[in-house]
């Protein structure tokens, strides 16, 4: 019996998605709940696992892209262990390892003693080549068939040694330059290799994450009056709270206490006085939202993802911590639900841990606000008429000027600011 294995939904409006990368390889035995491949939308990124135990048969490579509902593969649960490699009637070919694709290439170029079949030189010798290589995609057969090219010359960047239609168009272009100009590249090879050796590319195809992304912040750009106001915080005393209290918070909650639950709290308390900047623009009507749906900037491998805690405003400082670790959870083992990313309000986004002294955070939109936290740096301030030395945080709020006025936003960083610098008028809600 076979299942197979199809895309799974993702969303409504998603209708297709790139198969990313196998983690089996055609006739692997597998259990059932083993991960089998990555698919990528433009929106998130999730593992798709085995249904059932049996042998897989890939039917579709990885670096497709595929739609919605399509079969990629199936899983034969009746096939015995052994079968793919043992039994000779067993019809599942397993794809070359890229060691084995590449030793046999080399062997026929190099030449040795032994005769081999007789064979026309050229385009009608590769034919084989491309239909014994299951490694190389139909874009990448295509090109290969289109502009004759000799593979044999080729190392894949792509997983397992996979030749990429980008290794092929950079094979090209390097097979191009000597053939204009022989003697200038013969010339620079002798006379100057690190020149060459910098003039050197590698082209890659952006993910769908990258390209949304993409759209998505050069959308804000254009469709918003974005505009930034800046202050600072002293982070002395949240920063002797957390020290004070984290482990005892670590016990009793079975989470780390990080600064990121103090800042929700904080920012949830501001839109509260100033609701314009939790609201969005809806045609000619200004929607304002009742709950805090506060999204929060993770970076991943993939791209910037930003999920969302829901009704923040109802949630402790350990539920919020929970709901941030889940997140990374999530990302890290890539199950993250297009349900996770829709639905805010407002995004933080913390640039500190990568180092960030000061920035200018780009609106999530139809969001009309986004927090943009900085890296804490001791500096010399002034409190009291006395020059000090303080743990600052920058900050930033970008905000919709179509919605939002100056006041309101400058207000609103400075209930933020007032709040953290004070985190026991969170609990007292003063």
């Amino acid at each position: 019996m076979q299942i197979n294995i199809k895309v799974p939904s993702v969303g409504e409006s998603v209708q297709e998605a790139v198969l990313a990368q196998w983690f089996k390889q055609d006739g692997d035995r597998v259990q059932k709940d083993d991960p089998l491949f990555v698919l990528e939308t433009d929106k998130v990124t999730l593992e798709v696992t085995a249904q059932a135990e049996g042998v897989l048969h890939i039917k579709v490579p990885e670096g497709e892209t595929v739609l919605i509902g399509a079969v990629v593969g199936a899983i034969d649960t009746e096939a015995d262990a052994g079968a793919s490699e043992a039994d000779p009637q067993t019809p599942v070919p397993k794809p070359p390892k890229a060691e084995e694709r590449s030793t046999t290439i080399n062997d026929k170029d190099q030449g040795d003693d032994q005769p081999e079949p007789a064979q026309s030189p050229g385009p009608t010798a590769l034919e084989p080549v491309a239909a014994e290589a299951p490694l190389l995609s139909p874009a990448v057969r295509r090109l290969v068939a289109e502009k004759n090219v000799d593979i044999a010359g080729i190392v894949g960047s792509g997983p397992g040694g996979r030749i990429t239609k980008g290794d092929v168009l950079l094979h090209l272009e390097q097979a191009a330059s000597p053939a204009q100009a022989p003697q200038d590249q013969t010339v620079a090879a002798t006379t100057d290799p690190e020149a060459e050796a910098r003039g050197k590319t590698h082209r890659k195809a952006m993910s769908p994450i990258r390209r949304r992304i993409a759209e998505h912040l050069l959308e804000a750009r254009q469709n918003t009056a974005m505009l930034t106001t800046f202050n600072e915080i002293d982070m002395s005393t949240t920063m002797a709270m957390r020290a004070n209290y984290k482990e005892a918070f670590s016990e009793k909650h079975g989470v780390a206490l990080g600064f990121m639950s103090f800042f929700i709290r904080a920012t949830v308390e501001a839109l509260k006085a100033y609701p314009e900047i939790n609201a969005f623009i809806d045609g000619t009507d200004i929607l304002y939202h009742e709950a805090y749906h506060i999204g929060v900037a993770i970076g991943s491998e993939r791209g910037l993802v930003v999920p969302v805690i829901r009704n923040a405003q109802a949630m402790s400082f350990a539920d919020l911590e929970r709901a941030i670790v889940d997140f990374v959870k999530k990302i890290k083992s890539n199950r993250l639900s297009l349900e996770d990313l829709e639905g805010g309000t407002f995004t933080i986004s913390n640039g500190g841990v990568y180092g960030s002294l000061l920035s200018t955070p780009i609106l999530n939109t139809p969001q009309s606000g986004i927090l943009g936290m900085h890296k804490i740096e001791k500096r010399p301030v002034v409190a009291d008429d006395q020059v000090v030395i303080r743990p600052m945080m920058y900050v930033a709020l970008s905000y919709d000027h179509r919605i939002v006025d100056g006041r309101e936003a400058v207000g609103c960083l400075k209930r933020i600011k007032e709040l953290v610098e004070n985190p026991e008028r969170i609990m007292m809600e003063i």
